[in-house]
């Protein structure tokens, strides 16, 4: 077709105007883009993306901080061993294999599974068990609370919380058990405070430090009385503070005699992987339910926590969360998979007998030192080592320390305790900085205030504690036990030459582990 002439070159025109406003147009979106990038996109995020290394580099960054001191950078990585590296593997694994197609997917993840727990179900003695694997330590013992109260109130599927009304569920745990834990659990069932009980322990240093069952007992009848319904008992085989172990056996013939459900956890559980175990722990087997901690028991990272528990109705057990039909869930078990095949029963059962053997190393060698005090005289079998200074008083001081005592009965004996408190503290503070690798701490004990606790299932497979370092700790103590006596005895002295003299002034403070305070 012919174009007029004059309407071409007004197109062409045309066009080249519209073109030059586009691009104008462009030009200031462009603009307010940029002003808009730089002022609300996160720095790392502008522009097209970093690469591997500078991301890699920036991980090194924040993992080490500003340290300059790289000694303590690598005494705190060199002992993700092969066997953590099999464990980190396991997470990435399981990524990779959630992509598979579903079939397959089900297929693997089911034999993971159930290879793992019937794994665990025989290293740790306990019989036709099942096993849920959870991130939080306590989220297992959660969704068994979940599943008890499935099991004896009948119609909580249908009317939830109504149902408790009528008869409210309670709880007990032991005074002894980890602060919170009752708290914690009340508020993610969404339970009131008073569903919780808590169950008063024996607490003398030197005595097992375990629930009361006549009392518990006692407890349970109130309730009942009351027309409550007792629900759950958690015990301890071995406690967060003195790791030790309360009566199970009596406390499952109470359970079974009130229909209870008995939950077991602790750092003691451990050693049911051994070839001997005490009576006391071995009871253990025959409750309901117990929470395993592998990863600080074996020194594996990132590992999770696992609770054993029987039950038949597995429609409950779902109700409950403890298992699911999400394949993805499953593959929770893929790092202990790995990591328990990697170290095989040899190297499982090698790793908590040489924790057990540490702790009885320790023992040993404090019994025959003078002005220590452990925690527990016959318990040689028992992980957990607590002890403290303390000094005797000699007949003499024993004399006029019940003289003053009887004149003014409290001040004397808080002092008396917080003096202590205050000695032990720097003593474990002194011990942890001096030997890092035995893994001591400080651990306030209900009755006893300040102790120095040596627990090395939770830390020697990962700090790679050793003989030699027990034998280093025990030095350690013998050159600090002189300071201590040599302080403790020359306060008094300090205090008084202090007030004697002329334009000093004496200054109580409890909390200064030394000879006093003086202005």
């Amino acid at each position: 077709k012919m174009v007029d002439p004059t309407l071409a070159e007004m197109g062409k025109n045309l066009n080249e105007a519209m073109k030059m406003l586009e691009d104008n147009q462009r030009k200031v979106e462009e603009e307010n883009e940029k002003k808009y990038a730089r002022k609300d996109i996160p720095g790392p995020l502008q522009g097209s993306g970093q690469d591997m290394v500078s991301i890699l580099q920036l991980v090194q960054n924040l993992m080490h901080g500003e340290e300059e001191e790289e000694t303590s950078q690598a005494y705190r990585l060199q002992n993700v061993g092969e066997q953590g590296h099999m464990a980190l593997l396991g997470h990435s694994l399981a990524a990779y294999i959630s992509v598979l197609d579903r079939e397959r997917l089900r297929k693997l993840t089911t034999r993971i599974l159930s290879d793992t727990t019937l794994w665990l179900c025989r290293l740790f003695r306990y019989e036709n068990g099942s096993a849920y694997y959870h991130e939080d330590d306590r989220e297992g013992l959660l969704k068994i609370c979940r599943l008890v109260i499935h099991t004896r109130y009948e119609d909580y599927t249908i009317e939830g919380f109504n149902v408790l009304y009528t008869k409210l569920p309670v709880i007990y745990i032991s005074s002894a058990a980890r602060t919170g834990l009752g708290q914690a659990l009340c508020n993610q069932l969404g339970l009131p405070l008073s569903c919780m009980c808590r169950v008063p322990c024996n607490t003398m240093f030197g005595s097992q430090h375990q629930m009361d069952v006549a009392l518990l007992d006692r407890l349970i009848k109130d309730d009942v009385e009351s027309g409550k319904l007792p629900l759950l008992l958690v015990a301890n085989a071995g406690t967060p503070g003195a790791g030790h172990t309360d009566k199970l056996g009596r406390l499952k013939e109470l359970c079974e005699q009130y229909n209870m459900w008995l939950h077991v956890e602790g750092v003691n559980l451990a050693t049911l992987a051994l070839g001997y175990v005490s009576s006391s722990v071995l009871a253990a087997t025959k409750c309901d339910s117990m929470t395993l901690t592998l990863g600080s028991w074996l020194g594996l990272p990132a590992v999770p926590a696992v609770t054993l528990y029987r039950h038949e109705d597995p429609s409950l057990s779902l109700a409950a969360g403890l298992t699911s039909s999400q394949p993805v869930e499953k593959l929770r078990a893929l790092p202990l998979w790995l990591s328990l095949q990697y170290l095989g029963h040899d190297g499982i059962v090698e790793r908590i007998k040489h924790a057990s053997q540490l702790s009885q190393r320790l023992l040993e060698n404090l019994k025959n030192l003078d002005f220590i005090k452990t925690s527990v005289e016959d318990e040689l079998s028992s992980p957990v080592v607590v002890f403290k200074f303390f000094r005797e008083y000699s007949n003499r001081d024993q004399t006029a320390h019940a003289a003053q005592a009887s004149t003014i009965q409290h001040p004397i004996i808080s002092n008396d305790r917080h003096i202590y408190d205050t000695f032990n503290q720097w003593l474990g503070e002194q011990l942890a900085q001096l030997v890092p690798a035995s893994g001591v701490d400080v651990v306030e004990l209900e009755d006893e205030g300040m102790c120095v606790r040596f627990s090395p299932l939770m830390t020697s497979a990962v700090l790679g504690t050793e003989i030699q370092d027990v034998d280093h700790l025990v030095d350690c103590l013998k050159m600090k036990i002189p300071v201590l006596t040599s302080t403790l005895q020359l306060r008094e002295e300090f205090e008084q030459e202090v007030r004697r003299t002329v334009g000093l002034l004496y200054i109580e403070d409890l909390s200064w582990p030394g000879l006093g305070v003086v202005r």
